[in-house]
């Protein structure tokens, strides 16, 4: 499976992704916004994050670019919000790159099954490159 790339934006993923899916002729792309997540007890989304882009993916080109919102309080700078994402059927294939790359990294989620994949992590290696991880069950919710 290919490694596809991951582009943040500072709250203003909607916009940008209709503009791209205008310039590359694409279909308007399904988006999910942090305020369609399952209801959490422990983690309330405070309102001014519920409109915004959790997730969403357009193809350009033949390429999946996906594309969200960074949540209130993460960190935003401009120019280094892009992140590889590896996606794939072999949940051992995911542990192992993911345990290999935390070496001397800085772990941002665990691995761990998440109401979108049933293994999911991401890091930031230890030459400074975010990366996600997520098992891809066939499922599509996009």
């Amino acid at each position: 499976m290919p490694v596809e790339v991951y582009i943040n934006f500072n709250g203003n993923c909607r916009e940008a992704v209709e503009y791209y899916a205008e310039v590359f002729g694409t279909e308007q792309p399904h988006m999910m916004a942090f305020g369609d997540s399952p209801p959490n007890p422990e983690f309330q989304i405070p309102e001014e994050a519920k409109h915004m882009i959790m997730h969403t993916r357009l193809t350009i080109s033949g390429s999946n670019v996906m594309f969200s919102d960074v949540f209130p309080g993460m960190p935003f700078v401009e120019g280094n919000n892009i992140s590889l994402s590896v996606i794939d059927t072999d949940k051992d294939k995911i542990v192992s790159y993911f345990n290999k790359l935390k070496e001397g990294g800085n772990v941002r989620m665990e691995l761990q099954e998440t109401f979108w994949s049933k293994c999911y992590g991401s890091l930031v290696d230890k030459f400074g490159i975010e990366w996600q991880f997520s098992l891809d069950s066939g499922e599509t919710w996009s």
